[in-house]
């Protein structure tokens, strides 16, 4: 068991501090604090930190800490603990850890006896999905999908019985492809297009898949998608008490094959393949 007393306690400590996602204006107070008092500030990348430090006059020393050295830097970070200094951590933007590096150091910190303390504040996700308009009071945080169509589709597959809210980063240069597959996934959803938070330009779009594709050929800047979670419970509650042959017809109506609509019927009454075959064929 592990217990943490994160103050009064004199133990060196990594913290995991969170920077602006695009407005400086959102940077804590505490959050300055830290990094000034800090011994060091591990960061992914020097150039991005280093403005972040100027603006607020902070002149703790930078090193780096990103995707391609976690492994080195962690044994760094490590021994620097071990030292009893103090270390900072900081992903270019909002939250260490979401979706950026610093799981690792985190859970070899804790296991080597040290204190972990996080620091609230900027979040890109949490930010979109509070002003989406979609239910908030359960979802389901993604991330970046694959840049490779075909699992990116596999990712989304899994996801289609998904009642949560769900929450997506993504990359300006793939978000129209990514919209497509979720189309293809999903059907028609309501979405929310968050971009540019906290910038000159930031953006709200609040509509639906199909709208949004119809309408929009081009998104740029930070983009997170808010999707509607499925409805599928209502749906398969309506379908359950229809007979099987009218819920299998539905399911050719929806572009489904054969196989699969017979899969997707005896899925949603949980009954065999076997018996879905012999009441369709004895029609």
């Amino acid at each position: 068991m592990n217990v943490q007393k994160s103050f009064g306690d004199v133990k060196p400590t990594l913290y995991l501090v969170p920077t602006p996602i695009g407005n400086f204006d959102d940077m804590t107070y505490r959050s300055v604090e830290i990094l000034k008092q800090s011994d060091y500030i591990f960061c992914e990348d020097t150039r991005i930190t280093k403005v972040l430090l100027v603006h607020f006059n902070i002149k703790t020393p930078l090193r780096n800490y990103h995707i391609f050295n976690e492994k080195i830097q962690c044994e760094e970070i490590i021994k620097l603990l071990k030292e009893g200094k103090n270390i900072s951590l900081v992903s270019d933007a909002g939250l260490p850890c979401i979706s950026d590096p610093g799981y690792y150091v985190a859970k070899w910190a804790i296991d080597e006896g040290f204190s972990v303390i996080s620091l609230p504040g900027a979040n890109a996700a949490l930010t979109a999905l509070i002003a989406s308009g979609l239910p908030n009071d359960k979802f389901y945080f993604n991330g970046f999908l694959s840049s490779k169509k075909q699992q990116r589709l596999k990712q989304l597959e899994s996801l289609q019985d998904k009642m949560e809210t769900m929450i997506f980063y993504e990359a300006p240069h793939r978000i129209m492809e990514t919209l497509q597959d979720m189309k293809k996934v999903f059907g028609n959803r309501h979405i929310c297009i968050a971009r540019e938070l906290t910038k000159k330009y930031e953006e709200y779009i609040r509509t639906d898949i199909d709208t949004l594709l119809e309408n929009v050929q081009e998104l740029k800047g930070e983009i997170v998608i808010i999707l509607e979670g499925s409805k599928i419970t209502n749906e398969i509650e309506h379908l359950n008490n229809l007979s099987i042959f009218e819920h299998y017809n539905y399911y050719l109506n929806h572009k489904l094959s054969e196989k699969e609509a017979m899969k997707k019927v005896a899925k949603d009454r949980n009954i065999s393949k076997s018996d879905v075959y012999k009441e369709i064929i004895s029609r």
